[in-house]
């Protein structure tokens, strides 16, 4: 063998691995950087070139197809940039059962496939994360950030390498007297130090927010973004769970029903993922309201039906419609809104608010604890 072939391998073909890999472990599931120390963060080349079929005849994965052609056991089709731990691995795997060729193949073009899409992305696609509603450890968190960045994925990337974090850890509960308007005061306080001056800054002013809250703070934290910033709202899919969009089921659309009794005072139900009765209402305001209601057909009423961007950009649409009708039939009356609704489209009822022509909005909540609709903020002057 050593008189056929040497270990020798090209500075040309060591270049594309490292690029392909961006140089990083090729082993599935380590991608461990491989330029420099994960500790001391100093410049250490960290890599080994990996033989997918072996460099040895008696090697783990024999020779294979190069049985004759040696020469090309050091192309690049059969090297894999790793490091040291995973490459002892998978030669410790004397008879190639575990680490087979076919499935080290396959790691290596899933990897490269990856590296092409991310830094095939352009560069006027950076998105600052955003985390609102969540307590984001790894333990606890709902929202995971592995799980929000797959989901952004090939269409925008993170401009930096952790979330901007919006949440607040409270020992208060939503039945608390003093809970809405410290969670209020906490957001506003928030999103002006730490969203406003990259929204200032425009470098860039583009969002990508994965939010966990109740449906008030939500609306309020939309109404700050406004939809005159590039805000992208994810939304939790549960089946199958993800936050990455799904393909819009058939035959969607939004109802709009109306009392047509104007000079009565407005209330909107938001009846998307679930039904809101008029009579829960009425214990709260009265019998004396024009209804307004915005909500799906029956086979869509669950928590679950908003699958698509395509369905959340038609609830804005269909919103900003039935808006301008209310503003314009009821003038500057507050508006009372019950709401249940996705996370999604909560946070865009608050991005197409207009603060100058919309008349206040007073946001109710369901409360477990008194089992009924209570008030919780306003946005607007009443």
């Amino acid at each position: 063998m050593a008189k056929e072939v040497t270990r020798h391998i090209k500075k040309e073909v060591e270049r594309e691995l490292w690029a392909r890999s961006a140089g990083r472990c090729q082993f599935d599931g380590c991608n461990k950087i491989l330029y420099k120390s994960s500790v001391t963060q100093e410049k250490v080349n960290l890599a080994q070139m990996a033989h997918i079929y072996s460099f040895s005849e008696d090697g783990p994965r024999g020779w294979g197809p190069f049985i004759t052609n040696k020469q090309a056991l050091n192309n690049l089709d059969n090297l894999m940039l790793m490091c040291h731990g995973c490459h002892r691995t998978i030669d410790q795997d004397n008879d190639g059962s575990k680490y087979s060729a076919n499935l080290l193949h396959q790691w290596k073009q899933e990897h490269e496939q990856r590296i092409h899409i991310v830094s095939g992305i352009a560069v006027d696609k950076k998105s600052h994360v955003v985390f609102y509603g969540a307590n984001i450890s790894d333990q606890k968190s709902p929202i995971q950030k592995n799980e929000t960045m797959e989901a952004m994925f090939p269409f925008k990337y993170p401009a930096d390498e952790k979330p901007v974090l919006l949440s607040m850890t409270s020992a208060l509960k939503d039945n608390d007297d003093d809970f809405w308007n410290s969670e209020l005061k906490h957001l506003e306080a928030i999103f002006t130090k730490y969203i406003a001056p990259k929204i200032e800054e425009n470098n860039p002013a583009d969002f990508s927010l994965f939010a966990m809250a109740p449906m008030p703070l939500l609306i309020k934290l939309g109404s700050l973004f406004t939809d005159k910033i590039v805000v992208d709202t994810y939304q939790p899919i549960r089946e199958p769970k993800t936050w990455r969009w799904q393909e819009e089921p058939d035959s969607f659309s939004f109802i709009v029903n109306n009392d047509k009794q104007y000079e009565l005072e407005p209330v909107l139900i938001i009846s998307l993922s679930g039904k809101i009765s008029q009579d829960r209402i009425i214990e709260v305001t009265g019998k004396d309201v024009n209804f307004w209601e915005i909500t799906v057909p029956e086979e869509f009423l669950h928590n679950d039906f908003i699958k698509a961007k395509s369905q959340v950009s038609l609830f804005r649409s269909e919103m900003r419609k039935l808006m301008v009708q209310i503003n314009k039939l009821h003038g500057k009356q507050p508006l009372k809104i019950f709401p249940a609704m996705p996370i999604s489209c909560a946070v865009e009822l608050g991005r197409i608010r207009m603060p100058k022509s919309d008349m206040s909005w007073i946001i109710y909540d369901h409360n477990n604890l008194q089992n009924q609709f209570i008030k919780t903020i306003t946005i607007g002057e009443v």
